[in-house]
């Protein structure tokens, strides 16, 4: 039903400088595959073939990626590397890629907003890659989709985090629908531990309806000066239901480098594993 999905990649990664200096950090490798590779299959798994990417300077290999390079292809045809393109070749294959630049860098907010001539005017999931999420059985986006598919409406997804680390994220409050939905009745972009009204915080997945870009752009900047989703969802779950879920699975924050590390030591023994 949603074959769309966003994917805002215009940051400039500061918490990873120097390596993300002339690098993306969304092309950071996680064993043998970059952050955004990782993300893109999980919108694959959930039915999700038309990727929008919105890009900033110094991005173009995020393009190049989702691209033929014919000269390795050439290189490598016929040796026992080729079986290493394997899975991109396969996204190449069932996927189509899109991209629009974001010039100024004015919040998670408007970056969705850019990315609004990519979508057009209907349901779109929204992948924030350095965020790297393992589903139990289902990719979390999948998951999310099945929400969206009985209730019709926007879907985030959030997990418990320490009160200490609410200051982090943007934290919702709300009364349960059913077993880790919640209907959300509030929400805080990074509000202190004092302020928070929960402990569950929203992670970089979301299912938006499209009646969200008239929301934000109507949005003033908020907290650092800047447009945030979770403003435009406060004010959209004013107006409609907007949904909370706690997914099944497990997250990385490969936006910090305890995350990244965390995350490539459990893909590395998955990775050892499938090569027996």
């Amino acid at each position: 039903m949603i074959k769309k999905c966003l994917f805002p990649a215009a940051g400039y990664g500061t918490r990873f400088l120097p390596a993300t200096k002339s690098m993306p950090k969304e092309m950071l490798p996680v064993v043998d595959k970059p952050l955004i590779q990782y993300g893109v299959e999980e919108a694959m798994e959930a039915g999700m073939n038309n990727i929008g990417i919105v890009t900033g300077r110094g991005k173009r290999a995020l393009a190049d990626h989702f691209d033929v390079s014919y000269e390795l292809e050439h290189q490598i045809s016929g040796t026992d590397k080729e079986g290493l393109l394997k899975d991109i070749r396969r996204i190449l294959e069932e996927c189509t890629f899109s991209y629009t630049r974001q010039r100024e860098m004015k919040g998670l907010g408007h970056a969705i907003l850019t990315g609004e001539t990519l979508i057009g005017r209907e349901p779109f999931g929204v992948v924030l890659a350095d965020d790297l999420c393992v589903g139990d059985e289902l990719g979390v986006l999948s998951q999310m989709a099945k929400i969206y598919e009985k209730y019709r409406c926007s879907v985030v997804a959030i997990e418990e985090v320490p009160r200490d680390e609410v200051h982090k994220y943007g934290v919702i409050a709300g009364s349960e629908l059913e077993d880790g939905v919640y209907v959300i009745s509030k929400m805080v972009e990074k509000p202190s531990a004092e302020d928070a009204p929960s402990n569950l915080a929203i992670i970089g997945r979301y299912i938006l309806t499209p009646d969200i870009f008239d929301v934000i752009r109507n949005t003033p900047p908020g907290r650092n000066g800047e447009i945030q989703i979770t403003d435009a969802l406060q004010t959209q779950a004013t107006r409609n239901m907007v949904l909370a879920y706690r997914f099944k699975g497990r997250r990385f924050d490969c936006g910090s480098v305890e995350g990244f590390v965390g995350a490539t030591n459990f893909f590395f023994e998955r990775w050892k594993a499938a090569r027996g």
